[in-house]
């Protein structure tokens, strides 16, 4: 019979019994690729979906996009982002567009209400129709159409996987994951990008390699240390109010970014140093299995992991983060019927013996 790729992540509870469970896969790796950690197959080979943004980023800061229009570490973060189209997000992405000579109307992402759902009712109180800078990955095309604009390229098209911006975003997200470009699953996001599936594994490293670049070309090198430095100095620009990747990197204090992605997926990047003094940057990525549509799983997950590595406190999670951590399950009285759980272990001893040298 074959086995799961699945182990259980998250219980939910009703009462004395488990009524339902989150199952899920785990990979910690350090950028050398090694396998520090796991639950569930570290090798399940599935899409990133959003957690990419941060490693597709890359080309345009290698060519020298920062320079070339004057990118500040705000709008930086905004390119990384599944933002939550506030009007801080969207004035943005706006101003970042104006800079690069762009304009809203040559973004091919579609167009969604914004998921922060106090903007959108403000929106539907004013009679403003919801257009593409609201879209959630409306930073990440606009980081597209400045690498156009930087090479020269056509805008036409620019999502479609062999334009020259494609390609290079494909090819660079390879090199940093340490996975052969031919093997890279290639599909269509929601916003119609490129959008790639991989080893677990193999996007943990990537992530740790966006963590400690050390051995990167000096132009890559500074690349990532941007990324990192943006999303840190700026989370809320990576997500927005209420949601995990922006509250814990505003609690983590420059220790680790994280991007989720849709379909209960979700990348978290430790920092050197940020265990102890002379730890190693470890990658981590998980996929919910069912696809986490309610969200209330892959939150919760990370928040776990997090607290086993000792970077969240116990007054972290029962504070800004207790909407998101484990906590009770209530009804529409507002008893307590039940309880949302983690309930998996990781083996940490491979760290626990690094770190005691």
């Amino acid at each position: 019979m074959p086995t799961s790729p699945y182990a259980a992540l998250v219980e939910v509870t009703r009462g004395p019994v488990v009524e339902s469970v989150h199952l899920g896969a785990l990979a910690v790796a350090d950028a050398t690729g090694k396998l520090i950690a796991s639950v569930g197959d570290p090798n399940l080979v599935t899409y990133l979906r959003s957690s990419s943004k941060p490693l597709q980023i890359l080309p345009l800061l290698e060519l020298g996009g920062i320079e070339a229009f004057h990118l500040s570490d705000k709008e930086i973060a905004l390119m990384c982002a599944s933002h939550s189209g506030t009007d801080d997000h969207a004035e943005t992405v706006a101003a970042l567009q104006a800079k690069i000579g762009v304009s809203e109307d040559d973004l091919l992402c579609g167009v969604h209400a914004p998921t922060h759902e106090a903007t959108a009712e403000a929106m539907r109180q004013r009679g403003e129709p919801f257009t593409a800078n609201r879209h959630n990955c409306s930073g990440k095309h606009t980081g597209f159409l400045a690498q156009v604009v930087l090479r020269g390229e056509s805008k036409t098209d620019y999502i479609n996987p062999d334009h020259p911006i494609q390609k290079t975003v494909i090819q660079t997200f390879a090199d940093m994951i340490g996975y052969p470009r031919e093997k890279i699953a290639i599909g269509v996001d929601g916003c119609s990008a490129p959008v790639f599936a991989v080893p677990l594994l193999h996007a943990a490293r990537g992530f740790a390699r966006l963590c400690a670049p050390a051995g990167l070309t000096p132009a890559r090198r500074q690349a990532c240390q941007a990324v990192t430095r943006a999303m840190t100095a700026h989370p809320f620009m990576v997500a927005g109010p209420n949601r995990f990747d922006t509250i814990a990197m505003q609690l983590g204090g420059g220790k680790f970014v994280c991007k989720g992605g849709a379909e209960g997926y979700q990348a978290i990047g430790i920092l050197p140093g940020a265990l102890g003094p002379g730890s190693p940057a470890l990658g981590i990525t998980y996929k919910i299995a069912d696809g986490d549509v309610s969200g209330r799983s892959r939150p919760l997950v990370g928040v776990e992991i997090l607290r086993q590595l000792g970077l969240l406190t116990a007054d972290d999670i029962a504070g800004p983060l207790a909407h998101l951590a484990a906590r009770p399950v209530t009804n529409w009285r507002a008893f307590n019927v039940g309880e949302m759980r983690p309930v998996f272990q990781p083996d940490w001893s491979a760290l626990a013996q690094w770190l005691r040298g």
